[in-house]
């Protein structure tokens, strides 16, 4: 029996968090991210328009919020992606498109330089 050195897979993506972004931000805690877990996400997106609409002191009228939905969640989800996987590869197989349309989309919403702060201080 031979022993083959295990192969160590690191790609660019290895060291995105999301989780870890937002802490270093001041913007999310361990508590925080406890009681988020509690929400469901149309609880969540729920919350998010009505404290929205409180810091705005009245109704926020004419934003086509139902129309930007698919390009909010798209962004989210691309985002998720990209903090989840080690590379484009694995992260195009995750949300079942190809590498081509990955890299359309992560240039388009501007995910990676979202990332570059991230990835300079690791």
């Amino acid at each position: 029996m031979t022993w083959k050195k295990k192969r160590k897979l690191e790609g660019k993506y290895e060291h995105y968090s999301l989780s870890k972004k937002l802490r270093r931000d001041n913007k999310t805690s361990d508590q925080f991210e406890i009681m988020l877990n509690s929400l469901t996400l149309e609880e969540l997106i729920a919350l998010k328009l009505e404290l929205a609409n409180k810091a705005a002191g009245a109704p926020i009228y004419g934003l086509p919020i139902y129309r930007a939905m698919k390009t909010i969640v798209r962004v989210a989800v691309l985002m998720y992606a990209a903090s989840a996987t080690r590379t484009e590869r694995e992260a195009a197989a995750f949300l079942g498109i190809t590498r081509l349309e990955y890299r359309m989309y992560i240039r388009q919403y501007g995910i990676l330089s979202y990332f570059e702060e991230e990835r300079k201080n690791d």
